[in-house]
């Protein structure tokens, strides 16, 4: 058995959140834990420093995309040694898959994951707003199966497919120690949702604990922070990284014809999560 546990989403589904909520859980702070804490205390397998010694004295961007997803295998494997002891807590965005029969996630290396999934709904202005396009533009993006992000200075190519295809890909449960959460599940019954986080972790006996985690790592908080502080995976497209952090917020902001669109591509999946608003069921 591994030691990476996979934290993984959709973009701009809630996975800083979730780092939050295990950083103030692990390392039970006596104020909320700085959001500067986060990218060195998690690792997230698309960081450049993991690919460079595989490259063959390229630069990344030489590398085609076929070659950076043959690659994933022997990262995770490299990200796994690197802590001799514990979990090592890893962000992905790549759906749980193959790319040309190349696994994008190292099983073996794997302890577990907790996903989160969001509605597709509200996930159009994030992703709109952080990409620096438009809501149309989002719903298509959200829709191509060949969907991925490309390498940069901060992140090596990901795949990451349909909003669909990435939820059904780590929900059909690959893994037995997959943890599924909703967003909307961490709005509105958070001691719920984040208790079968702590329990996954070995950490659910101290509700004490929980609640103090959920309380130093609430949205109002992270904003507030990000406000006096700046946060370093902000998009420079977005004014913030953490914007409204609310749910149904598509109820007035999106047409109908833009509602039955997203509906119409992603019906399954919506309806597995309840999703589908009772006029498009």
């Amino acid at each position: 058995m591994g030691n990476i546990v996979w934290l993984a989403s959709y973009p701009k589904s809630g996975n800083t959140w979730l780092r939050a909520f295990i950083y103030n859980l692990i390392e039970n702070p006596s104020r909320p834990g700085k959001l500067a804490d986060l990218p060195a205390w998690f690792e997230e397998e698309s960081k450049p420093r993991w690919f460079e010694a595989y490259a063959g004295g390229r630069e990344l961007s030489e590398l085609s995309f076929d070659e950076l997803m043959a690659l994933r295998p022997q990262v995770h494997q490299d990200i796994a040694n690197s802590r001799l002891r514990g979990s090592v807590f890893t962000k992905t965005h790549n759906m749980f898959g193959q790319h040309n029969g190349v696994p994008l996630h190292n099983v073996t290396v794997m302890a577990g994951a907790i996903y989160i999934v969001r509605n597709p709904l509200d996930i159009v202005f994030s992703l709109a707003d952080h990409f620096g396009i438009s809501i149309d533009e989002a719903i298509d993006f959200m829709a191509n199966e060949e969907t991925g992000t490309p390498t940069n200075e901060e992140n090596v190519a990901g795949y990451m497919g349909s909003w669909s295809t990435h939820v059904a890909s780590w929900t059909v449960q690959p893994h037995p120690s997959i943890v599924v959460l909703r967003y909307e599940d961490m709005k509105d019954k958070p001691l719920k949702a984040f208790q079968s986080v702590a329990n996954l972790l070995g950490m659910g006996s101290d509700r004490k604990r929980v609640k103090k985690a959920i309380q130093f790592s609430d949205f109002r908080v992270l904003k507030k922070q990000e406000m006096s502080a700046g946060f370093v995976e902000k998009s420079p497209n977005s004014k913030a990284f953490f914007r409204k952090g609310i749910k149904n917020q598509w109820v007035d902001q999106l047409s109908d014809d833009q509602i039955a669109c997203i509906v119409e591509r992603h019906r399954e999946q919506m309806q597995h999560f309840r999703y589908i608003p009772p006029k498009f069921r």
